[in-house]
């Protein structure tokens, strides 16, 4: 063993052979599987994960990173797919099925893009009005910026008592390189057909008036947060909304004691209150899952990604050469 490892050191055509073949292999045994960037998620299932009888809730997960699109690894071999579509999917399912009398959204998400948080919002609230249905959010380890924003449309907000949340506000992430372009000899050649084209360009120093627009663009996001929170959060004031969205993180605890959540209960407990509001002695909580997936119990995740996904970018990589403002708890990006 210690000589074929000493041998693929010295060969690396050798070591580049093993690499991909050791994964197709494994691929062909079918100890691993992938979904092909072509073939598409492929058709939702209903799986009932607790209760025989009584009125259906759906449990419907916003996981990970909130995307407004589908993405594919590096190898374009894994389809990543985006939120706004696989809510749009199971919301869709749940029409044709009009048996669905609850909802439970279970978040774990540290936010992500504007746009797909709203949109996602969107889609839960104009669901809830025209079937006039209860929705529950069930915090989970993370639900920040975004993922909170998603919360905005239940009527209840639960908490674990290990939960984070809060980071109310809008991110745009930027670097300035030019000290380092200064020590190997780079310069900025770009042309631009006005002054503000290249705002945020990370090949010079941001001028005054391009901070100023770019914070005049943030400021209108944040607006657009605090509506949606002042809006959701009925016992808070816009005042007392702006208060707390300065962008800090909340404990459960903390979350609770200013009014941002309601209570601090596990998924057990949501659960049990719907079933309340109901008025039902149980409850039939199902998930909407694609064929590949296999959820046997109320605590299985939904997998917006393939089992394993190889070549692919982790977070950190999709997000950050993606120019763009987000309403993102950055460190929650994993």
């Amino acid at each position: 063993m210690i000589a074929r490892r000493r041998q693929m050191r010295d060969d690396p055509l050798l070591a580049l052979l093993t690499f991909f073949t050791v994964p197709m292999l494994l691929l062909i045994s079918g100890c691993i599987t992938l979904d092909m960037g072509g073939s598409g998620p492929g058709e939702m299932s209903e799986s009932v994960v607790r209760g025989d009888d009584g009125p259906k809730v759906l449990l419907l997960d916003i996981d990970g990173e909130i995307t407004d699109s589908d993405a594919a690894g590096v190898l374009g071999w894994v389809l990543s797919e985006g939120t706004v579509s696989r809510v749009r999917d199971q919301l869709d399912l749940a029409e044709r099925k009009g048996d669905i009398e609850a909802i439970i959204v279970r978040i774990d998400s540290p936010g992500g893009s504007p746009t797909a948080s709203d949109t996602v919002y969107r889609q839960l609230v104009a669901f809830k009005r025209k079937h006039e249905i209860p929705i529950h959010a069930q915090m989970m380890s993370v639900a920040a910026s975004g993922g909170y924003y998603v919360a905005m449309a239940a009527d209840q907000i639960a908490a674990n008592r290990t939960t984070v949340t809060g980071s109310i506000g809008v991110i745009m992430m930027g670097v300035n390189l030019t000290g380092l372009m200064d020590k190997i000899g780079v310069e900025n050649q770009t042309i631009t057909s006005g002054p503000y084209k290249d705002t945020g360009t990370f090949l010079r120093p941001m001028k005054s008036s391009e901070r100023q627009q770019m914070q005049s663009v943030i400021d209108d996001l944040y607006l657009q947060f605090v509506s949606v929170v002042d809006e959701g959060r009925p016992n808070l004031t816009e005042e007392e909304v702006k208060h707390l969205a300065d962008g800090r993180i909340y404990s459960a605890q903390q979350a609770q004691a200013v009014g941002l959540v309601d209570r601090i209960a596990p998924l057990e407990d949501t659960i049990d209150a719907v079933r309340k509001q109901l008025g039902a002695s149980e409850v039939r909580v199902v998930t909407y899952h694609r064929q590949r997936e296999s959820p046997t119990n109320i605590y299985s995740r939904s997998m917006t990604r393939a089992d394993v996904e190889i070549g692919s970018a982790d977070p950190i990589a999709r997000l950050w050469p993606r120019p763009g403002f987000y309403y993102l708890w950055w460190p929650g990006v994993q």
